[in-house]
C-alpha cells in the first residue's frame, strides 16, 4: 500500500518537475508589428497555444525533442519550422501577408507536415466550411471537395465514392482508427455526425501502404475536434434549421484545458422528414441522429494520451417509392436501427530524439432492419398498399409510436459488428535529412446474426500487417518511399476459411520545376481482399430489391496507380493540374443474368481487370488590389472500363464548379462572407451494362455569414440557400435513380451557433 501511494504521489506531481517551456513572439514579417491571436501549435504533440495582443505566446510543458511548430492567422501565409525543446530565449515568429486560405497541418500522412510539404496531394477542407454550403449531413458535405462524391439513398444515406470507387474500396478513419460498420452493404451510410469533427482529409489513391486491406482507392480521414488550449475553457451551443425537410440539428459542446488534463464532450440531435422534390415528398426519407463524443486526455514532459468515445444512434428510413405525404420524423417501415460505440486511445511516448505512437480502438456495430411482414396482423387492416410504390403508414407509425409497440417488432435483419484494432508506429531519430517510421498495424473482426435473416456468415476476420516509410528533404526536392506486407484471414462458421497476403509500396516525389510552379508524382500500390457479401452471399438484399450470390473463390483486387500534380501558386491566382490512371487487377462486380428468383432479379459477383482514369483542374483567382474577392473554378472527371471494353458501374458524372466569394470584416462583424455557386453536372452516358443514362443538371447555391459580437460573446451566422431554382435533378449515384425518384429540391438553411 505504501508502494502504491508513493507511485501515486510521484505521477501527480510529476507534471511540475522539469517542464520545458517555449515562449515567443508573432509579428508581420513587412512592417513587423505584432499579430494578435494568432493559432500557435505543435501537430505533433497536439499542444498549443494564442497570441495575445502583443502577439506574445508560451506553451508550457513540453516533452525534450525536436518538433514542427506551426502558426496561423488569417490574412498571413502559414510559418512552418522544426523547433528543438528545450529552447532557451525568445521565439520570433514572423508571418507573411497571404491572400490566400490557411494552410492546414495533414495529419493522415505520417510525418504531419503542412500540404505544400508533402509528397503526397491530399484535401482538406473544415467542416465549418462545409457546412456553410448548405450540407444536410456529412455524406452530403464532402462532395464539395474536388474528385469526391457520395452513392446516396435519399438524405440520411451515403457512401463516400473517390474518383469512382467506393464501398470496401474507400477507408474511413475517425478518431484515429478505422470505421467498421458493415460497410459492405450499398445502403450502408457512414454512421458518423459532423458534430464534433474539426475537417476532413481525402487521400485520393491506393493508401494501402499507410492502411492496409480497403484503402486500395483511398482514404477519408476524419478529424475530432481539438482540445482546448491550455488553461483556456471553452462552450458552445447551436442549431440549424432546413426549410426543405423542416429539419433541425442542434449540438451543445463543453471543453477545458489545464497544464496536464485535458478534457471535451459534445451532444448533438438532428431530426428531418422527408425531402421535398417540388412535386413530392420521398416517402421514407425521413431520419432522426443522436450522436455523443467525448475525450480524456493527459500529457507531461514525456507521455501523452487521449481517450475518446463517440455514440451514434441512427433510426434511418429505406424509401422504396412514393407513397404517403406528410412532415412526419419518425421513420416508416422498412427502416434501420443502428447504434455505433467508437472506443480509441492515442498515446505518444517521447525519447530523446524519437518517439512511439500507440493507437488502440474498439469498434461495436449494432445493426437493426426491420421489414413491414415482421408487423403485428392486427395492424394490417391499416395498411393499404398494392406494391413498394403505394402505400400509407404514417397513421400505422403514429398509432406504434403512442403505444410503445415499436419495442415489440422484430428486426428482420440483426447483426453486430466488433472490431478491436491497433496501430503502433515508431518514429526513428532524424538521420541527416531523413525521417523514418516503421510500424504495424492489425485489427480482429467478428461478425454476429441475431436476426431471422442472415445476409452474410458468423465470421472472424483477422488483418496484420509491417510497414516502413522514409521522408527525405532535399533543398530542391522532398522523396517518400515505403513497403509494406499484409496477411488477412478470413473463416466463418459455413466452413470458408480463407488467407490472403499482399505486399505493396510507394514511392513519390515533390519538386519545384519552376518559380512557384510545384509537382508531385506518385506511384503507389494497393489490394482489397474480397468481403463476406462478395464471398459468401446468397439471399436477397433488404433495401437493394435483388438476389446476390457471393463466389468464395474470387481473389484479391491489386491495383497501381500513377499521379502527377502540378501546382502554380502567386500572389493573386493558383492553378492546379491533376491527372491519375489506376489500374486495377480483378475488379470485383455485381452483374445480373437475367434470372429471378423469389422475384428478384438475380445478381452474380464476378471479377474482370479494369482501369479508372481521369483527373481534376482548377483555378483560384483573387485580383489585385480587391483581395476580399475570390473567383474559383474547378472540373473534374473520372472514367471507368473492364478490360472487356464495358463501362464499371457507379462511376460520377464531370462537373463543373464556379464560385465568387468575398470575405470582409468591420466592426460589427467579424470573418465575414458571401458566395454564389454554380454546380453543372454533365450527362453521364458512360453507364455499365445494367445502368442507365442520367441528364445533366445544373444547380445555383448562394450564402451569407459571419460573426458578431452578442453580450460580450460570438454569435456565428449562417444562411445559405441551395438549389435554388428548385431543378428537378437525378443524380447518377442516386440509388432511387431505378424509381425515377428526384433528389432534394430547394432547400433554405439557417444555422446560429453561440460560443461562450
Amino acid at each position: 500500500m505504501r508502494l502504491f501511494l508513493i507511485t501515486l504521489l510521484c505521477f501527480i506531481a510529476s507534471p511540475v518537475v522539469a517542464q520545458n517551456i517555449i515562449q515567443g513572439r508573432v509579428t508581420e514579417d513587412a512592417t513587423k508589428t505584432s499579430i494578435p491571436y494568432a493559432d500557435v501549435y505543435f501537430p505533433q504533440l497536439e499542444k498549443g497555444g494564442i497570441s495575445d495582443e502583443n502577439g506574445n505566446f508560451k506553451i508550457e510543458n513540453l516533452p525534450a525533442g525536436t518538433y514542427k511548430l506551426v502558426c496561423s492567422s488569417l490574412g498571413y501565409e502559414t510559418f512552418s519550422k522544426n523547433i528543438t525543446v528545450p529552447y532557451t530565449g525568445t521565439l520570433q515568429v514572423t508571418l507573411n501577408t497571404s491572400v490566400t486560405e490557411m494552410e492546414e497541418v495533414i495529419v493522415s500522412t505520417p510525418f504531419h507536415k503542412l500540404q505544400r510539404d508533402n509528397v503526397m496531394k491530399v484535401e482538406h477542407a473544415k467542416i465549418s466550411d462545409l457546412k456553410a454550403s448548405g450540407a444536410v449531413t456529412l455524406a452530403e458535405g464532402i462532395t464539395n471537395i474536388p474528385g469526391v462524391e457520395s452513392i446516396t439513398t435519399g438524405m440520411s444515406i451515403g457512401k463516400p465514392v473517390i474518383r469512382g470507387l467506393s464501398s470496401n474500396r474507400v477507408l474511413v478513419y475517425t478518431q484515429g482508427v478505422r470505421l467498421e460498420n458493415q460497410q459492405f452493404g450499398d445502403e450502408h451510410g457512414l454512421g458518423v455526425s459532423d458534430a464534433g469533427i474539426e475537417s476532413v482529409e481525402v487521400i485520393k489513391g491506393p493508401a494501402s501502404l499507410l492502411y492496409g486491406s480497403d484503402a486500395l482507392g483511398g482514404v477519408l480521414y476524419l478529424n475530432p475536434e481539438r482540445f482546448a488550449n491550455q488553461d483556456e475553457t471553452h462552450g458552445d451551443f447551436g442549431a440549424t434549421y432546413y426549410g426543405n425537410t423542416e429539419g433541425v440539428s442542434s449540438n451543445l459542446g463543453y471543453k477545458t484545458s489545464g497544464n496536464g488534463f485535458k478534457f471535451l464532450i459534445r451532444g448533438s440531435l438532428a431530426e428531418h422528414a422527408d425531402y421535398d422534390t417540388k412535386d413530392y415528398r420521398v416517402t421514407n426519407t425521413r431520419f432522426k441522429e443522436k450522436d455523443l463524443k467525448a475525450g480524456f486526455g493527459y500529457q507531461d514532459t514525456h507521455f501523452k494520451t487521449e481517450f475518446r468515445y463517440n455514440l451514434n444512434d441512427s433510426k434511418l428510413g429505406i424509401p422504396e417509392g412514393i407513397g404517403a405525404q406528410s412532415t412526419n420524423k419518425s421513420p416508416l417501415l422498412p427502416y434501420q436501427q443502428i447504434t455505433n460505440h467508437i472506443f480509441s486511445s492515442k498515446s505518444n511516448i517521447f525519447f530523446k530524439d524519437s518517439s512511439l505512437d500507440i493507437t488502440l480502438g474498439y469498434l461495436y456495430n449494432d445493426r437493426k432492419e426491420f421489414e413491414e411482414e415482421h408487423d403485428h396482423d392486427d395492424h394490417d387492416d391499416e395498411h393499404d398498399h398494392d406494391d413498394h410504390d403505394d402505400h400509407d403508414t404514417d397513421d400505422v407509425l403514429n398509432d406504434h409510436d403512442d403505444h410503445d409497440d415499436l419495442e415489440d417488432l422484430h428486426p428482420a435483419l440483426h447483426m453486430k459488428l466488433k472490431t478491436f484494432n491497433y496501430d503502433v508506429k515508431y518514429h526513428m531519430p532524424v538521420l541527416g535529412k531523413f525521417e523514418t517510421i516503421v510500424g504495424a498495424q492489425g485489427m480482429n473482426q467478428t461478425n454476429t446474426n441475431y436476426g431471422e435473416e442472415t445476409l452474410i456468415p458468423n465470421a472472424t476476420t483477422n488483418d496484420i500487417g509491417i510497414l516502413a516509410m522514409s521522408h527525405t528533404h532535399f533543398d530542391k526536392m522532398d522523396i517518400q518511399l515505403g513497403a509494406r506486407f499484409d496477411n488477412r484471414t478470413i473463416s466463418s462458421e459455413d466452413d470458408l476459411d480463407k488467407t490472403y497476403n499482399s505486399f505493396n509500396g510507394a514511392a513519390g516525389i515533390k519538386t519545384n520545376i519552376a518559380n512557384n510552379t510545384s509537382l508531385r508524382l506518385n506511384v503507389a500500390t494497393g489490394f482489397r481482399a474480397p468481403n463476406l457479401a462478395e464471398l459468401t452471399s446468397y439471399g436477397s438484399h433488404e433495401g437493394t430489391n435483388r438476389f446476390e450470390i457471393g463466389d468464395a473463390n474470387l481473389e484479391t483486387e491489386q491495383n497501381i496507380q500513377t499521379d502527377l500534380a502540378l501546382e502554380y501558386k502567386n500572389r493573386h491566382i493558383e492553378v492546379f493540374v491533376n491527372g491519375f490512371y489506376n489500374k486495377v487487377n480483378n475488379y470485383i462486380y455485381l452483374s445480373p443474368n437475367g434470372e429471378l428468383i423469389n422475384d428478384d432479379p438475380v445478381y452474380l459477383y464476378l471479377q474482370d481487370d479494369a482501369a479508372l482514369y481521369g483527373g481534376e483542374v482548377g483555378i483560384h483567382y483573387h485580383p489585385h488590389p480587391i483581395h476580399w474577392l475570390h473567383f474559383e473554378s474547378s472540373f473534374e472527371t473520372v472514367t471507368g472500363k473492364q478490360d472487356t471494353g464495358d463501362y464499371l458501374p457507379l462511376i460520377p458524372a464531370n462537373n463543373f464548379k464556379n464560385t465568387i466569394r468575398v470575405e470582409f470584416e468591420n466592426n460589427w462583424i467579424k470573418k465575414g462572407f458571401a458566395f454564389v455557386k454554380l454546380s453543372s453536372t454533365l450527362a453521364q452516358k458512360q453507364v455499365s451494362a445494367f445502368e442507365t443514362h442520367t441528364n445533366g443538371y445544373n444547380l445555383l447555391s448562394t450564402g451569407f455569414g459571419g460573426d458578431f459580437k452578442v453580450f460580450n460573446n460570438t454569435l456565428n451566422v449562417s444562411i445559405t440557400g441551395s438549389n435554388l431554382t428548385n431543378k428537378q435533378y437525378i443524380n447518377h449515384l442516386s440509388r432511387l435513380k431505378s424509381d425515377g425518384i428526384y433528389n432534394i429540391g430547394r432547400n433554405i438553411s439557417v444555422g446560429l451557433t453561440y460560443k461562450i
